[in-house]
């Protein structure tokens, strides 16, 4: 193995070239294992065979070996549920759930996917909800917007606890809470690698963050918006009320407006519709399903025109 070179890039750029093949190194991916000691400044793992492999050249493999098996998109928006970020609680941030999501988030980074996120804020204030308690709908809509970065600030510091790089993009300026949002700015820490948390809905009254996620979905230039729910997918009707609703596994905006189907609210829908964005609803509840997601696995429903 040491014939392979000090330097990485001496391997010529072709994975293939180590051994004449990939299961070459101890025979299969997984076989590589036993004990791991330090030796004369490198660590070294001993493989069945009595095989030597520097632990650099198998991480460079193992990454090569992950990237396989990733990004069935490139870059996604994830537009995640206030009220899920409760989770056995009747208000506020749950903490489990919320490192549940900060998991899940983290497994697909390694993936080697851009992330941007947008959460909503119903688990603290809904600014339509309090229209009807006597709050005037634009401040009540404002409301809502600070409970969004809230949430934001709370998944941000999960991120990074999981050691994740991320940050906080406002649509509001609140220096130094978030980052005022801009597209280049957003796209810029996507390429770095970093997860970007877009806040504050559209900064507009009259919004909701669904339809805020499909506009930063659009402006990001995603691959695709992941909804993740606590339902997997869409249903003929709410599987919650009605036992004998049928899933889809993949659905047209058309088909939507035809059966009055509640996925999104309709700006939020048309906008996608009219920028050939397409929507994958999914139950984000169930850890390793956004892995799952990444990997091709149809777990949820596909919206598409």
């Amino acid at each position: 193995m040491d014939s392979v070179g000090a330097d990485m890039g001496s391997i010529g750029g072709d994975i293939d070239s180590i051994g004449g093949a990939m299961n070459s190194v101890a025979g299969a991916m997984g076989s590589i294992g036993g004990a791991m000691n330090f030796i004369g400044g490198d660590f070294i793992l001993y493989a069945p065979g009595n095989l030597h492999i520097p632990l650099k050249l198998f991480t460079f493999v193992l990454k090569i070996h992950n990237k396989t098996e990733m990004a069935t998109f490139k870059r996604i928006l994830l537009k995640l549920s206030g009220e899920s970020l409760m989770g056995e609680k009747q208000y506020g941030i749950d903490e489990i759930r919320l490192g549940e999501y900060a998991q899940q988030i983290a497994e697909i980074v390694s993936m080697g996917v851009q992330v941007g996120i947008v959460i909503g804020g119903g688990n603290i204030f809904r600014g339509l909800s309090g229209t009807s308690k006597g709050f005037d709908r634009v401040q009540g809509d404002q409301m809502g917007m600070l409970a969004t970065v809230i949430n934001s600030l709370a998944l941000n510091s999960a991120l990074q606890a999981s050691g994740v790089k991320s940050r906080v993009l406002t649509a509001i300026r609140m220096e130094p809470i978030g980052e005022f949002y801009s597209k280049q700015k957003a796209i810029q820490a996507l390429e770095n690698g970093e997860v970007v948390i877009l806040s504050a809905g559209t900064g507009n009254p009259f919004f909701t963050t669904d339809t805020g996620s499909s506009l930063r979905a659009i402006e990001i230039e995603a691959d695709v918006m992941l909804k993740g729910t606590r339902v997997d997918g869409i249903y003929t009707a709410d599987p919650e009320k009605d036992p004998s609703a049928t899933k889809f596994i993949e659905i047209t905006y058309d088909e939507i407006y035809n059966r009055n189907l509640k996925v999104m609210d309709l700006t939020a829908t048309t906008m996608c519709k009219e920028n050939n964005m397409p929507i994958y609803v999914f139950d984000m509840d169930t850890p390793g399903n956004l892995k799952k997601v990444m990997n091709g696995e149809k777990i949820g429903t596909l919206v598409s025109n």
